[in-house]
């Protein structure tokens, strides 16, 4: 498993899928007023989860935005999206211009503290463009984010930093997981920002 500095035009996995480190692409101040500007405004909600047949609610929050209405399931559990803030039009904007795709919604979760993860997954809900891109921006807390091919089980790993952004397309999801480990290092709370493309 390796850790890598931010060079865009790398990719990050050795096969079967894209990632695209950018590192920080804003300063650090700008950054941390979005930080605080999202910790405070934002509709967080508990996740929820329907697992085995039995209903968990999570400590991490969670919100989901978007161009319309857009209905959101997994986890057995179905979101509606909330019209965009000005904030994060702003940094879809951003996003889209760095990464020369567009996105119509934008899942955010925010962690606590490290005790607070997320467990092995891949983002290939059917309601989600396939092989589409997903921006993936971080805020607060640097946290370690890891992949792991689904059928050789390699795995690669790296530290999100502070206003940073990474990209995941092509066939990423089909064929790798990622996750967020839990951490008793940190107490600090992270931000994160996934934008999508829903298939309307």
């Amino acid at each position: 498993m390796a850790l890598f500095e931010a060079d865009p035009t790398e990719n990050l996995l050795p096969f079967e899928g894209t990632v695209n480190y950018f590192g920080k692409i804003m300063e650090h101040q700008q950054a941390s007023n979005y930080y605080d500007t999202l910790l405070n405004t934002i509709e967080w909600k508990n996740d929820e989860a329907v697992i085995y047949g039995k209903h968990i609610i999570t400590p991490r929050k969670v919100a989901w935005y978007a161009d319309k209405n857009f209905p959101y399931t997994y986890s057995n559990t179905t979101k509606q999206a909330l019209p965009w803030t000005k904030e994060l039009l702003e940094l879809k904007q951003l996003t889209e211009k760095i990464s020369g795709a567009t996105f119509n919604s934008c899942l955010l979760n925010l962690y606590h503290n490290g005790n607070e993860g997320m467990a092995w997954h891949s983002d290939d809900e059917k309601a989600l463009a396939k092989n589409g891109t997903i921006g993936s921006l971080s805020f607060g807390a640097e946290r370690k984010f890891a992949f792991k091919h689904k059928r050789t089980k390699e795995t690669v790993a790296l530290i999100l930093e502070h206003g940073s952004l990474l990209l995941m397309k092509d066939t990423t999801q089909t064929n790798w997981r990622h996750r967020l480990p839990p951490t008793t290092k940190l107490f600090s709370p992270r931000i994160n920002l996934t934008f999508r493309t829903i298939i309307v």
